[in-house]
């Protein structure tokens, strides 16, 4: 791995295909694309997705559409149509540069007619112009003849067979072919306009839905020949659809052409590195895995839109359909608030803007206040499925939960945003929408806490924690922690808003009705939460975990599956197996509330209880930082580079389904608090490494109140 900033491969596979469309994605926050060839292959899933463009879908509500795809590229020697999949590939290579989010690939290829060429495929999705995308070829061929090249825009796109858009037409403004489509339920209107400059002899074939653009170049041997495709995407998110044809076409005509907006796309990637660069040293393979993993979440990450959430695949892939989870408020969002605080604000706005979704969802289950959708799309709106089909036995079905009763998700929100003003202190931001998003998930669990007078303590029944390998539990210790702590950080919002901004108190107790009569009940809530420790600090998952099955994990080796298809669903429910430790993740959350001791004791009890390869990606990540706090280096670094190379080395065999996005963003939360051991207090910050034995150094920066800090720690430092 002598460059450590590219992802490359050296050989075409076609039975990792998908998987490695997941690894060659990429994308500008505005959309990304699926690393699919260019000309397309045989049981290909190319895809672009787009930030909040969702329509309906059965079952799961709703979805983000697969858009026009904007890649056709088809290359035509003599006649013969470049394809991976005919002829011979007597040479492959691709790779991937995270310095500027170009993918390349080079094949050395001879057709059934035996034409020999060299084929080279560029393409980016500008980072300084989100509108705008680039795709250049260049072909050197070994005969004599005709280099044809066929540059398409294609509406008949789908999800895996569900067709969301309708042809509206398209046109031609000189040089510049454009393509309308609509999607079928939400009637959001797309545009995309492309142009094909390099060749003289341009035709448009104004095939509906698909127009394409044809070059054909009378070639040499040895004289290489290239063509660009520029294209421009807008959307009726962006402007007044009557104005999308002429913004896309602006956007194509007033591009110079590849080598000006690669430059200006570098630029702009050279300064999001500046920031978000981690440096490992004494470790390659490391190095590699957190700014691939960095490179995703840049990639997805929306800058100038405050309406979207990240999906739990990004944009990568169509798993989970583009619906958010927790996964962006606790795995995601420290890396933004952190090092990119304009996009964190983004992403907690987009919380913000779906409060009367939340609210309308709690008072649908008869209680006041805000509760957040489980699994949440363009509106906020619950779209968590509730039946789906078994993962063994698709004849059958498995009823879904979470978006009943894993009520976690208000909690982790308002921990979000609190974190995002801790380390900001962003006080206008806090002041206009943070303070009610913490003060009316703090009622929802009020009203939500069930009293029991047999053991004198408010109780929360019939949930799921983030273990979901158990549900229908009562009092996950990680949900009612939570909800503590949102009813006491709610007082003391409300105490410091009545010191710094007193109207806007007045305002927001107003609104939401926070009487002395109510917040006397949150304190009574806080104080009588059921939250049982040991004698010895252990702390019980939920209330009857130790009377289940206790299981060892290490005599199930080996197996290249989950507990919960090792052992079924029911089954798995029945034993103390967690598909992620609730509690420790709980003590990470909330480490200044927890000493050192407590920490070990749970941690020595739940972790060889965890199915860490085939449970939840979002767990690793979490248990290396947790080993680092028990002095567990080995450990943590093994659980560490489990999570660097989920997507990469496919570690749970579903990465063709898009990035695990919790999982890629939790390696940054590894390094810098796990290794680094960055600690940030209101007093300031300090960092007491704990680096793996191998490695020479590791830097990073962040920002703290404003200003950017600069972390360089070495093991004798």
């Amino acid at each position: 791995m002598s460059n450590l900033w590219t992802i490359s491969e050296d050989s075409f596979d076609p039975s990792g295909l998908r998987h490695q469309e997941t690894i060659f994605t990429l994308g500008n926050g505005y959309l990304s694309t699926r690393g699919a060839l260019e000309e397309g292959y045989p049981g290909d899933h190319r895809a672009t997705f787009m930030h909040g463009v969702f329509d309906a879908a059965p079952i799961i509500f709703t979805e983000l559409a697969n858009a026009p795809d904007w890649l056709p590229l088809t290359i035509h020697l003599n006649g013969d149509r470049f394809s991976m999949d005919t002829g011979t590939v007597e040479s492959f290579h691709r790779a991937l540069d995270l310095r500027t989010g170009v993918v390349t690939r080079t094949v050395r290829w001879r057709s059934p007619s035996d034409l020999r060429a060299t084929l080279t495929f560029e393409r980016f999705a500008s980072l300084a112009n989100e509108h705008l995308l680039l795709l250049r070829c260049t072909v050197t061929p070994d005969f004599s003849g005709t280099v044809e090249f066929r540059a398409g825009l294609n509406g008949n796109m789908d999800n895996e067979g569900l067709a969301h858009w309708r042809w509206r037409g398209q046109g031609r403004r000189d040089d510049v072919a454009y393509l309308r489509n609509q999607t079928r339920q939400s009637g959001i209107e797309l545009v995309s306009a492309m142009s094909l400059r390099g060749s003289a002899g341009r035709d448009l074939w104004d095939v509906e839905n698909a127009p394409t653009w044809v070059a054909r170049v009378e070639a040499m041997p040895g004289q290489t020949v290239t063509a660009e495709k520029i294209v421009a995407i807008y959307t009726s998110r962006d402007a007044d659809p009557a104005a999308l044809v002429d913004k896309a076409v602006n956007v194509v005509n007033q591009c110079a052409g590849w080598s000006s907006a690669h430059q200006a796309n570098a630029s702009a990637w050279a300064d999001e590195w500046a920031r978000t660069d981690v440096v490992i040293e004494g470790d390659d393979e490391a190095q590699l895995a957190i700014r691939f993993n960095l490179f995703q979440m840049l990639i997805a990450a929306p800058r100038h839109d405050d309406r979207v959430n990240i999906g739990a695949k990004t944009l990568s892939g169509f798993g989970y359909r583009g619906h958010a989870f927790w996964d962006t408020d606790i795995f995601m969002l420290p890396l933004f608030t952190y090092t990119l605080p304009h996009i964190a604000k983004n992403l907690l706005n987009y919380r913000y803007h779906t409060l009367p979704a939340a609210r309308a969802k709690a008072k649908a289950k008869g209680f006041a206040g805000a509760q957040f959708a489980w699994e949440s799309a363009d509106t906020g709106e619950e779209v968590t499925p509730t039946w789906v089909p078994h993962f063994a036995d698709k004849t059958k079905l498995v009823r879904i939960w979470t978006g009943d009763i894993e009520i976690h998700i208000s909690a982790d929100i308002a921990y979000a945003a609190h974190q995002y003003w801790r380390l900001t202190r962003d006080d206008a931001w806090f002041i206009e929408k943070g303070a009610e998003l913490i003060l009316d998930t703090a009622k929802f669990w009020a009203v939500r806490a069930e009293w029991n007078a047999d053991t004198g303590c408010y109780e929360y029944n019939d949930v799921i924690g983030p273990d979901e390998y158990h549900d229908h539990v009562d009092n996950n210790a990680f949900t009612n922690r939570m909800a503590q702590w949102n009813l006491q950080t709610a007082l003391d919002t409300l105490d410091w808003l009545q010191t710094h901004a007193p109207a806007k108190a007045e305002a927001l107790s107003d609104k939401l009705q926070l009487d002395a009569q109510t917040l006397t009940h949150w304190r009574d809530v806080i104080e009588k939460m059921y939250l049982p420790v040991a004698s010895d600090g252990l702390i019980e998952q939920f209330e009857g975990y130790f009377q289940r099955k206790d299981i060892d994990l290490a005599a199930l080796e080996p197996r290249a599956v989950s507990a919960q298809a090792y052992f079924g669903i029911e089954g798995c429910n029945e034993t103390q197996i967690l598909k992620q430790p609730d509690v420790l993740m709980m003590q990470y959350l909330l480490r200044d509330h927890y000493s050192d001791e407590a920490v070990r004791v749970n941690y020595a009890y739940y972790a060889p209880r965890t199915d860490h390869t085939y449970g939840s990606s979002l767990g690793p990540s979490i248990m290396a930082i947790m080993a680092c706090e028990v002095g567990r280096p080995d450990d943590a670094y093994e659980h560490f580079i489990r999570a660097a190379r989920a997507d990469l080395r496919d570690v749970r065999g579903n990465a063709r389904d898009g990035i695990h996005a919790a999982s890629a963003a939790g390696t940054w939360q590894s390094v810098v608090f796990g290794f680094g051991g960055l600690r940030v207090t209101p007093e300031g910050w300090t960092a007491h490494p704990r680096l793996p034995h191998h490695w020479k150094r590791l830097a990073f920066k962040f920002f703290h109140r404003g200003k950017l800090q600069e972390v360089d720690l070495r093991p004798d430092a």
